[in-house]
């Protein structure tokens, strides 16, 4: 079997047309751009650059799930970026950038700094437009990343502790070599080319009653919300960010752009401290409102998308569902459209994700009991955890804990629940067995452990404990 790796096979760089083709449909004629110098992007600049990416960027599936309805209360739309070519939207606006640039330039070839989607777009795009590709990666960037990028024919280039330090080198880079920067988001054809969505979505979806997109740099929402604002849909485009990069929120709520220091979160991709210029004035004037989501949340609605709609998504392409987990409760019974802006998740991060998700979700619950040391007490334990029909995940048993006397040992169980309700049946459970339980203590992923004793413990502890000073 043959690929068409060849640019001319794609059909690439696209030829001027006033059409666009018949596998790429246009928004209604009465949907024409507003007259709107000023802001950057415009309806029509949208409709031009999805003629642009047909052919490398794929139109998307907007997917439902009657099980994802029902746990969440309302009808759910998933627009399924994390399908697209390279796992995130990042190529369309990359491919419509590189579109733009004059043939002596896409001669002179392209350089960007990213340590994730923004490298693999970029790279994409600039190998189906036949031009040179550098790009500059953090050195702590993951191997999967790296060699991903690299598949697409990129050059990379790992340089510095941080995203700053990579961009400043690809900066250089540009300045010395004469190559065409890429901006991951400020910049009105990588907008334009990430609003392509928002016409997918207007036309997929015409009565959706809300739109929820992840936030971060900002070019995706901006896109998004000048298509679907000028197209006439009356949706409501909610922002969805992560709460430790807030930096859009606060900027809109300071009437200026306001960078803020992003902390680290399980969404990395919207980590953004200082979103573009360009695309605030955009959502200053089309977005709805922003909201913030936590990591816990985050977490649980990459779980809730993996066991009800099947898919693997990232955690800044879950944002929007952790919104309606988070109580979105106006949109009960609505329509709803979730922008999954991505699937990239390192494979060795996966099954952490998955125990803090289900950790939060109140599916894990980590026992710690303290039982007599002799034989036979453990299995009596672990009969006991069974019959509150629990999947018993780990067991750990500890004689050396200098906190524990002489004949006592300490067994911590970690168990599957249904949920946080059946988690306080099994420690309900075994209180009726004669395990007295103690206040809750600090465990894993910010989970509370529960603490129990047995009876003939507990008098041994009694037994041993030091006398009071007199």
């Amino acid at each position: 079997m043959s690929w068409p790796w060849a640019p001319a096979a794609w059909g690439w760089p696209p030829t001027p047309s006033p059409s666009c083709p018949a596998s790429c449909p246009r928004v209604d004629e009465v949907a024409r751009a507003k007259s709107d110098p000023a802001g950057g992007v415009q309806l029509a600049d949208i409709q031009e650059a999805r003629r642009r990416i047909a052919g490398v960027a794929r139109r998307t599936p907007v997917l439902s799930s009657p099980s994802l309805d029902a746990a969440l209360g309302c009808t759910v739309l998933l627009k399924a970026e994390n399908l697209q070519r390279t796992g995130s939207f990042k190529v369309r606006g990359a491919v419509n950038k590189i579109a733009c640039l004059l043939a002596k330039e896409r001669r002179r070839g392209v350089v960007a700094a990213s340590a994730g989607n923004h490298a693999q777009g970029v790279a994409l795009a600039a190998q189906a437009a036949g031009c040179r590709a550098v790009i500059v990666m953090p050195r702590h960037a993951s191997l999967a990343k790296v060699t991903a990028t690299r598949g697409y024919g990129a050059e990379v280039l790992l340089h510095g502790e941080s995203f700053d330090e990579a961009q400043a080198r690809a900066l250089e880079l540009s300045q010395a070599e004469g190559l065409i920067f890429i901006p991951a988001f400020d910049d009105a054809a990588i907008v334009a080319g990430q609003g392509t969505i928002g016409l997918e979505i207007m036309e997929d979806v015409p009565q959706a009653d809300a739109v929820l997109v992840p936030a971060g740099g900002g070019g995706l929402i901006a896109g998004v919300a000048v298509a679907l604002k000028e197209s006439g849909c009356r949706a409501e485009v909610i922002g969805v960010q992560a709460a430790a990069a807030p930096a859009l929120s606060q900027s809109l709520a300071a009437g200026r752009l306001k960078p803020v220091k992003a902390h680290s979160t399980v969404a990395d991709g919207i980590a953004v401290g200082h979103p573009g210029q360009l695309p605030f004035q955009l959502v200053r004037r089309h977005v709805d409102r922003i909201l913030t989501v936590d990591d816990e949340v985050i977490t649980q609605a990459m779980v809730l998308l993996l066991e009800r709609a099947k898919l693997l998504v990232e955690g800044a392409g879950a944002v929007g569902i952790a919104a309606l987990l988070g109580g979105l409760r106006e949109y009960r019974g609505r329509r709803v459209v979730a922008v999954l802006s991505g699937g990239n998740i390192d494979s060795n991060l996966i099954a952490r994700v998955l125990e803090h998700g289900l950790a939060h979700a109140g599916r894990y619950l980590v026992l710690r009991v303290v039982v007599q040391d002799q034989p036979g007490r453990l299995a009596r334990l672990l009969e006991g955890i069974a019959q509150a029909d629990v999947n018993v995940l780990e067991v750990a048993h500890r004689r050396a804990a200098t906190h524990l006397p002489i004949g006592v040992v300490e067994v911590e169980v970690v168990v599957e629940t249904r949920d946080a309700a059946h988690g306080e049946e099994v420690c309900a459970h075994l209180e009726r067995q004669g395990y007295s339980q103690g206040a809750p203590g600090p465990g894993p992923f910010g989970v509370p452990v529960r603490y129990f004793t047995s009876k003939e413990a507990e008098w041994r502890q009694q037994l041993t404990a030091p006398a009071p000073a007199p």
